[in-house]
């Protein structure tokens, strides 16, 4: 998305017309595509934590954290950039939910870490 500036979708960012922390979805997906992402995490470096019922423990691999108890409460969050938090949640493997707090992404800068222009 090299063309997206904040004047065009400042309202997309703004927590009081969004909530500070909208959903995302990214449906028609499978476990290999779960894996996908935590792959691009590791081999990025970025900082990470993933807990099950508010303990954190090592994070497993995605067909093993698709197939956890369904009463168990996972959450895996990824700093992708100082100040910048992803919050995913393993519902299903049909579909990648997750979470940013739009706080940290205000102006153009916020707008160009979301699309991975450039780093903070």
């Amino acid at each position: 998305m090299p063309d997206l500036l904040w004047d065009d979708v400042r309202n997309f960012f703004d927590p009081g017309l969004m909530g500070s922390l909208p959903d995302g979805r990214v449906a028609g997906t499978s476990v290999e595509d779960w894996q996908a992402v935590l792959d691009l995490v590791r081999s990025h470096g970025w900082s990470c934590e993933y807990s099950e019922d508010g303990v954190a423990v090592r994070l497993p691999r995605a067909a093993d954290m698709l197939t956890r108890r369904e009463d168990t409460d996972a959450l895996w969050k990824v700093w992708p950039a100082a100040g910048f938090l992803v919050s995913f949640r393993a519902y299903e493997a049909s579909s990648i939910d997750f979470d940013v707090d739009l706080r940290e992404l205000l102006g153009q800068d916020g707008v160009d870490l979301l699309c991975g222009r450039h780093s903070r």
